[in-house]
């Protein structure tokens, strides 16, 4: 198979960055016509070269510190850096800038090319080779190759190609799992095939006649052709350089700085937890500082807010009021664009004004939750986030067990472990069931929620049922929507089902439609015990021509909430019917659905109309268009006219 690898320039304006690319090539990566007009590179270049199985894809960036910005979309997404230092020139501020960003982008592969040899003498190469071991030692590119080169007379141009092969060699090749992620570098039309876009596909697949959804616009695109590496393919795999033709109703407005993922797999966000390092070289960067956020092709303004400190002069405070150079701390950043981010991505900050390289960091969380970054607790939920950083699978379990605590019963919905944790689609079945494996976490639905916090919305329940059970004794139990609503309102689908079934399961909890306390029994005093005996007796003995309800309480001596309480419970008993203001003696009413039946039944005809019923029930109007109507809702009857169907 096919070795693709992306390497990035760097370095300093006019060090002759475009012109080694063109040697190494034989392409020329200035396309704009300013470019060559000024000698310089003002945007993104791009140029291919093959040996054998390994395809080099170069993208030559602006060494001017007005087109760093242009730079930074270049350096997102490659494997590796092709510094470059003018042997005549030696370092200089933006040959550090550039450096500093690879190395805040995780970087770990490259070479340097000490170029221009030709126009200086062996000992000012010496000397500069000393001065770029100084540039690079302690960082992660320390040891790094340095090959003298002339683009001009082709001296060194085989060894910067060896070293280079030697680079993508030990370079680990991207895996293509994952969603498909296309940071947008270029977008122009081309007449005939309308919009193309061009980029470093940094994770997952993608092919012709695939959607893709283009954030943070949100529009549907469809991928009518592809190009990898300059050739025309059906396919392209992470780590590859792609050309993409897109059609689609919003295609025509796709731009740079935009990306093209797996619909459904990332989402922009204004709001990110990081962990950020501050440059030595930097200004002491304050609380509240605006800034400029770089990640992967895209530039957005937003301010930034620390939070503990990790190392330095802020270790003695918990959320200091600036950064010291050099220092490290946790950060929330709140963008004023959006941004597609996942954690784990690591982004660029810049001063506002002048606008330098300051800091990098990683994405720990990218959509946090509500709550200050400053709040004493933020520590132990950043450090967990942080280290589950690291290869370790124990520990980026336990940081995504965080993320799922702090959605409490709502729950983490699974595929929020693709967008919001980064995780492949093809590994959360596997990540899930190490999470619910030491029961930490379950998964209800398509939702994963803390069994910690199950168990305390169980507790809760029970809690409310029993303050229940003492205001209303003689009530069965807490209606089941009501308890709902109270303890469950914003749980996860499926939520208070499970927790139901585990309290019923284990024996705490009677779960019908209404919930009660397994030893709750509905208990009367003796007082209330003779009015409910009283107020059957009065309802059977009046049939069909019950009392209004002031006399019933009158002639039973209660107040109108005992009367109310006790009829709840003797209708809950069957013994009697409620009928809007009314109440039926419940056998009365069983023995008049039993006539008309038997009335429909004999042929006595199936119809009834409001003077017949009075007439053979001995009821007056007020009685009988109640009843009537409750017939109505049970189905035993329905209305047509001035009469009534018996069913």
């Amino acid at each position: 198979m096919t070795r693709h690898v992306v390497i990035g320039t760097a370095g300093h304006i006019d060090h002759g960055k475009s012109a080694l690319v063109r040697a190494l090539t034989g392409t020329d990566p200035d396309r704009l016509k300013e470019e060559k007009a000024r000698g310089i590179t003002i945007d993104l270049g791009f140029a291919h070269w093959s040996d054998g199985d390994t395809r080099l894809a170069f993208v030559d960036v602006p060494g001017h510190e007005r087109f760093v910005k242009n730079m930074l979309a270049g350096a997102s997404g490659i494997d590796g850096v092709l510094l470059v230092i003018a042997a005549d020139e030696s370092v200089m501020p933006q040959t550090r800038e550039h450096f500093d960003i690879c190395c805040l982008l995780g970087v770990t592969s490259g070479i340097v090319a000490l170029t221009k040899v030709d126009l200086v003498d062996r000992e000012t190469v010496e000397l500069v080779e000393l001065e770029t071991a100084d540039l690079l030692a302690g960082s992660p590119l320390e040891g790094m190759p340095v090959v003298p080169v002339s683009a001009r007379t082709g001296e060194g141009v085989e060894d910067v190609r060896s070293a280079l092969l030697a680079m993508a060699a030990g370079n680990l090749a991207r895996v293509p799992a994952g969603a498909a992620r296309l940071p947008i570098d270029r977008a122009f039309t081309v007449r005939g095939f309308g919009t193309v876009v061009t980029g470093t596909l940094v994770s997952g697949r993608m092919a012709v006649d695939d959607t893709l959804t283009v954030l943070p616009a949100g529009v549907d695109v469809k991928v009518r052709g592809l190009q990898v590496h300059g050739a025309i393919q059906s396919s392209a795999a992470a780590g590859q350089r792609v050309a993409a033709n897109l059609s689609g109703g919003g295609a025509s407005g796709v731009a740079r700085g935009e990306t093209a993922v797996t619909p459904g797999s990332f989402e922009a966000t204004r709001c990110v937890d990081a962990v950020l390092d501050l440059l030595p070289s930097a200004r002491r960067l304050r609380h509240g500082a605006r800034v400029r956020f770089h990640h992967g092709t895209c530039e957005v303004l937003g301010r930034v807010a620390l939070g503990p400190g990790l190392s330095g002069a802020v270790a003695e405070s918990d959320a200091p009021d600036a950064l010291p150079p050099g220092g490290r701390a946790f950060a929330r950043l709140r963008l004023e664009g959006a941004a597609v981010l996942t954690r784990g991505d690591r982004f660029i900050l810049r001063a506002y004004s002048p606008p330098l390289t300051i800091a990098g960091g990683r994405v720990l969380d990218p959509s946090p939750p509500r709550g200050g970054i400053r709040a004493g607790a933020t520590r132990a939920r950043m450090d967990r986030l942080l280290k589950g950083l690291s290869d370790a699978a124990a520990d980026g379990d336990r940081a995504l067990a965080v993320l799922v605590g702090e959605r409490g019963l709502t729950g983490l919905p699974s595929a929020a472990l693709v967008a919001r944790a980064g995780l492949a689609p093809e590994s959360v079945g596997a990540v899930v069931g190490r999470l619910c494996g030491d029961g930490a976490v379950r998964r209800i639905g398509d939702r994963l929620v803390e069994a910690e916090a199950l168990r305390a919305g169980g507790d809760r329940l029970l809690a409310m049922v029993s303050d229940f059970h003492r205001a209303n004794p003689l009530r069965d139990g807490m209606p089941r929507e009501e308890a709902r609503e109270r303890v469950f309102r914003h749980a996860g689908p499926g939520v208070f089902e499970a927790v139901l079934d585990e309290l019923a399961g284990g024996g705490r909890l009677v779960a019908r439609d209404h919930l009660a306390l397994p030893d709750h029994k509905v208990t009367l005093s003796p007082e209330e015990l003779r009015a409910s005996e009283a107020i059957v007796s009065r309802l059977r003995s009046a049939g069909l021509r019950p009392p209004a309800p002031a006399a019933l309480r009158e002639e039973v001596g209660i107040d109108e909430e005992t009367l109310d309480r006790l009829l709840r419970r003797l209708a809950r008993e069957q013994a009697v019917v409620r009928v809007g203001p009314l109440v039926f003696d419940y056998g009365a009413v069983e023995s008049l659905k039993a006539d008309l039946v038997s009335r429909k039944a004999g042929g006595e005809g199936a119809t009834i109309d409001v003077a017949t019923f009075k007439e053979r029930y001995g009821v007056s109007r007020k009685f009988a268009i109640p009843l009537l109507e409750h017939l109505d809702r049970e189905r035993l009857t329905r209305r047509v006219g001035e009469r009534r169907v018996v069913l």
